[in-house]
Formats: C-alpha cells, structure tokens, sequence
C-alpha cells in the first residue's frame, strides 16, 4: 500500500505537528521566523510561525500562544513530546527573521526579524534544544517546508531560488 504524502499548512502565528509520511510548510516569513523541532528517529516534526519576540507586548485577555517566541517554542516542545517526541532527543532548525524595511532611525523597536532570531535562538537553548542549521536574517520573505523522514528543511527565498538545510 502506498501511503499519501500531505502537506500541513502553518499560518502565520500557528504551530502544527506533523508524522512521516506527511510534510510540515509556512510560507509568508518575512520577520517571522519558522521553528521546527522534530525528532529524527521518531520522525516528528513541529513548526511554529513566530511573529513577535515577547508575549509580554500582548494586550491584556486570551494571547495567541503560538505568535510569540518565548510561548510557542514552550507549547511546541511539550506538542511533541506528548505525541511520541523525546525530549533528548529534540533538534531544531529555523528560518526567517529578514529586516524587511529599512529605518533610518536605528531603533531597536523596528528591528523585528532580528529580534525575533534572538528571542527564538534563546528558548531553544533554555530548553537545551541545538539549532542543528538555520537561515536567517537577510531582507528577503521564505517558505519553508521540512520532511520528518529525510530532516531536510526545503527553503524557497524570494528572488534566490530553493535550497535545502
């Protein structure tokens, strides 16, 4: 029997798990950064479409915990882990986080993608989670798929082609 291969969509400030034979995908990173966590022998894969480094900036009510990257990378890892994930086995790779417009200012406030790379990079290494590779930075928006099978993360830059981390 040949098993169908799909493949789960991430939107923006949304997470997902995905099993072999299926494939993960987030498309629309600009400053966002898409995290995947995954465990190579177990073949699962999480992803989660990062917009803002700190959900202390939320409002006040319900937060979306999957828009900010000190929440998401949390609930991500504990998604993956109830669902068959080991916890030392856990590895990442991220994508994103492009400084999309230029300021002439500097400030701080507008330098979102790289912030964003930070805060993110800093969860994964609270959680003891490598960052086996990334591709991030840059003034370019990607889509990025990963395989749980292969642990190949297939990433499509504007205006730079496909490449594959």
């Amino acid at each position: 029997m040949i098993e169908c291969k799909e493949v789960i969509k991430v939107g923006i400030a949304d997470m997902n798990i995905v099993k072999t034979p299926h494939t993960i995908r987030t498309s629309g990173l600009g400053s966002c950064v898409g995290v995947v966590v995954y465990d190579q022998q177990r073949e699962i894969a999480g992803l989660s479409h990062v917009m803002l480094p700190d959900s202390s900036l939320a409002k006040a009510g319900n937060i979306n915990i999957a828009k900010y990257a000190d929440t998401a990378v949390k609930e991500l890892v504990s998604k993956l882990i109830q669902n068959g994930a080991r916890a030392y086995s856990l590895k990442a790779k991220i994508a994103g986080g492009a400084q999309m417009f230029q300021f002439s200012s500097g400030s701080d406030i507008m330098r979102i993608g790289p912030r964003n790379v930070e805060a993110v990079k800093a969860e994964l290494s609270s959680l003891k989670i490598s960052i086996v590779s990334e591709d991030v930075g840059g003034n370019s928006g990607r889509t990025i798929e990963f395989d749980p099978q292969t642990c190949i993360l297939h990433i499509r830059t504007v205006n730079k082609g496909v490449q594959e981390i």
